[in-house]
């Protein structure tokens, strides 16, 4: 923590990647860690790039450069892949399988990688990577746009957060309207199982 904990947040536009970021700021604020955040947003309201660095501790700097991030959350597998230069050799990744299709390769223009090829591609460049349909636990939990709170969880489960469980879940309960606590709150749990004891 002397020098920061630097997490790398990416996927396209309407995953929630922005509420992911916040619940986490409001964590790290809750445990008084310095924490800092810079967005980057690419054509978010037509599924584009999006990506969030949060660096805990002593920041010199907000951006996570090449080479620099810990932690790697994709809630998009291509945003994993894209964003594998700006990990350390030793980081961790946590990352959602279900693919989000751009517009280009919905009018035939383009093709999509073939998953299980990309899948691999990501475990042989990281020690630990953790794999779970995010989706498919966000729809369980009661609507996919819990896809951003299941893969919190999940990341809470890799233990690797300065940040404790009960933190995330108050820091959760702080930012989510309470219209939509216990389906964020089924959300987070179902993450967390899904990587827990990995």
């Amino acid at each position: 923590m002397a020098e920061g904990y630097r997490i790398l947040a990416v996927g396209v536009g309407g995953q929630g990647i922005l509420l992911f970021s916040r619940v986490l700021g409001e964590a790290a604020l809750r445990e008084g860690l310095p924490v800092a955040m810079s967005e980057v947003h690419g054509m978010a309201q037509r599924g584009g790039v999006v990506e969030t660095n949060i660096v805990l501790g002593a920041v010199k700097s907000p951006y996570i450069s090449e080479g620099e991030a810990d932690i790697l959350v994709a809630l998009e597998p291509v945003e994993a892949l894209r964003a594998l230069g700006r990990c350390r050799r030793e980081a961790t990744a946590v990352v959602s399988t279900n693919p989000v299709f751009p517009q280009i390769v919905k009018d035939g223009l383009a093709t999509y990688p073939e998953l299980p090829h990309l899948l691999e591609r990501l475990k042989k460049a990281l020690p630990r990577v953790y794999l779970l349909s995010g989706e498919k636990l966000a729809r369980e939990a009661g609507s996919s746009r819990a896809l951003n709170v299941v893969m919190l969880g999940a990341l809470a489960a890799t233990e690797l957060l300065p940040l404790s469980r009960q933190t995330l879940l108050e820091a959760l309960k702080a930012v989510v309207k309470p219209a939509y606590l216990d389906l964020n709150l089924r959300a987070f749990e179902l993450g967390f199982e899904a990587v827990a004891g990995r």
